[in-house]
């Protein structure tokens, strides 16, 4: 097992590598940048602009007045006719644009080999500590979801593998069904409209993690209103998770049931409790259990971020889409790093739960 995880851990740079390669590659050709937006701003009303780069707004109307002197000369950038070269080559320094792509590639992996992930274009922080500041409130809505759901999801897998092909399988089917097909988007918003004022009852707040005026709350009314805020998104992220588990969960309690020691531990006169609990549960579990650092990975990746745009949470999901709407680069390009390093180690981790929980696994021997 060292062996395979040295192996591992030997491949991870690589495939880092080749993450930040392919998204710098793609960033490079995607319109409206930092530098075009600010050339937007400037031709506006250039409140940003001219605070920027002016100072006061008599001393930021004249470097405007300046940067357009140059009427008529060409750009590379849209909308930038007119301006004066020296202004644009300015705000290519301000934004590191004014290297070459393949130099801008290099510094950048550089830096990120020393977790020095830059500075955001718009927010003046470095991106590691905004990282770390909005992380906390992704995992713990990871955390809570992935819990529930395993919660939910192996006593009701269980009990339909029990159960194969009794009314009470067909019908929480069809509930699995929908959890399975419906994104959690949209139960996202089925939750807004029917408890969050939208048309029936307002029962839970729209966003926000905390109710206003938190900060003169106790540690105990501060925990009740962070749970009371995160009730929706959590159901439904519950909601539109479960149905994946509860039917791996049961399939997998199927497969041992059918095995031959099941049948010689009934021969021997074993209960039907003893003969799940005491033999088919440990095996059956194994898949199940193991799986739980990919399944927390993937809502934590995937199911949080349209959660936390829907409902304002102010996480790494947000951040995200936010730092993408405004071509915030340095916020995407580290985001997608410590997202990338993340998923790498817990699928690192998911194996050596395989093992741990059940020795038999060697994946040397399988050559993987």
């Amino acid at each position: 097992m060292a062996a395979y995880v040295f192996k591992r851990l030997l491949l991870m740079p690589p495939t880092l590598f080749g993450i930040l390669l392919i998204s710098f590659v793609i960033i490079q050709f995607v319109p409206g940048g930092p530098v075009e937006r600010m050339i937007a701003e400037l031709q506006g009303h250039g409140t940003e602009a001219t605070a920027r780069f002016g100072g006061g707004s008599g001393s930021g109307d004249m470097a405007a007045g300046n940067a357009m002197s140059s009427a008529g000369q060409s750009s590379k950038y849209r909308g930038a006719q007119g301006l004066d070269p020296e202004f644009i080559a300015e705000l290519e320094a301000l934004y590191g644009f004014d290297k070459p792509a393949h130099e801008r590639f290099w510094i950048m992996v550089k830096n990120y080999t020393r977790f020095d992930l830059g500075t955001s274009y718009y927010r003046d922080i470095g991106v590691l500590d905004l990282v770390l500041e909005k992380m906390p409130v992704s995992i713990s809505l990871g955390l809570w979801s992935t819990l529930i759901i395993y919660l939910i999801s192996i006593p009701l897998g269980i009990k339909k593998a029990v159960r194969d092909g009794s009314a009470f399988d067909i019908w929480t089917s069809a509930a699995v069904f929908i959890g399975y097909v419906i994104p959690s988007f949209m139960f996202a918003i089925l939750l807004i409209v029917l408890f969050a004022g939208g048309r029936y009852f307002d029962l839970f707040p729209l966003r926000g993690l905390v109710s206003d005026g938190w900060e003169e709350m106790s540690f105990i009314e501060l925990a009740l209103d962070y749970m009371w805020h995160m009730v929706l998104p959590i159901a439904a992220m519950v909601i539109s998770g479960f149905a994946s588990l509860t039917l791996l969960t049961k399939n997998s309690f199927l497969d041992e049931i059918n095995k031959q020691y099941v049948l010689t531990a009934r021969a021997k006169g074993l209960s039907e409790k003893q003969v799940l609990y005491g033999h088919v549960f440990r095996n059956a579990m194994i898949i199940v259990i193991a799986g739980f650092p990919a399944a927390f990975v993937h809502i934590f990746f995937t199911g949080a971020l349209l959660i936390e745009v829907i409902f304002s949470l102010d996480g790494l999901g947000l951040l995200g889409y936010e730092s993408v709407m405004n071509r915030d680069y340095p916020v995407v390009l580290g985001t997608l790093y410590i997202f990338a390093l993340i998923s790498l180690v817990m699928h690192l981790v998911r194996d050596v739960v395989y093992v741990m929980v059940d020795p038999r696994i060697d994946f040397e021997a399988q050559g993987t």
